[in-house]
């Protein structure tokens, strides 16, 4: 089965439209990347890019019901 390249889930999109999405400052997406524990992302020369993909499996590995879960996590 062949990918197609244009699709919209092999975008390629730029820090600032993904901490945009996410609702968060540049900063702090920069800050994660520089820690770990945000979204995965593709380095490219010195660009950094991120698929739409892998932020959606990032917030959905977010996911929370209560403050509780969210403790057991950090």
């Amino acid at each position: 089965m062949r990918t197609e390249l244009n699709s919209a889930e092999n975008a390629l999109i730029t820090e600032a439209a993904a901490a945009d999405y996410l609702g968060i400052s540049i900063r702090t997406i920069q800050a994660w990347r520089v820690r770990g524990g945000g979204p995965n992302y593709v380095k490219l020369g010195k660009a950094v890019r991120y698929r739409p993909s892998d932020i959606q499996v990032w917030i959905e590995a977010h996911l929370t019901s209560s403050t509780s879960e969210a403790e057991v996590r950090l």
